[in-house]
C-alpha cells in the first residue's frame, strides 16, 4: 500500500483550512485517512496558528515509507522536519 501524507481541504469557500493527514494514495483527496497530523491555516493572522504538526507521527510516517505531496514538503521543511526525494 501506497501512502502520501498530504493536504485535506475543508472550509469554505475563498477561507480554506487544511488538515495533513497520512491517506492511501488511492483513495480521493477529502477520502478516508489513516491518520490525521496536523492542520494549515494559510490565512492566519499569526504564525503560531498557522501550522500544527504531530511530529513524532510524521516523522513516524515517513520511517514506514510514506511520501509528502510537494506542499507538504515546503511545510515539513519550515518545521525543521527533514525529507528526502
Amino acid at each position: 500500500m501506497a501512502v502520501r501524507i498530504r493536504l485535506k481541504r475543508f472550509g469554505r469557500r475563498h477561507r480554506s483550512f487544511f488538515r495533513i493527514s497520512a491517506v492511501d494514495a488511492r483513495r480521493p483527496r477529502d477520502g478516508k485517512v489513516l491518520e490525521e497530523l496536523g492542520w494549515y491555516d494559510p490565512q492566519a493572522k499569526t504564525p503560531d496558528k498557522r501550522l500544527s504538526i504531530k511530529r513524532d507521527r510524521v516523522e513516524h510516517w515517513l520511517k514506514m515509507g510514506a511520501k509528502p505531496t510537494e506542499t507538504v514538503r515546503n511545510l515539513l521543511k519550515e518545521q525543521g522536519i527533514i525529507v528526502k526525494k
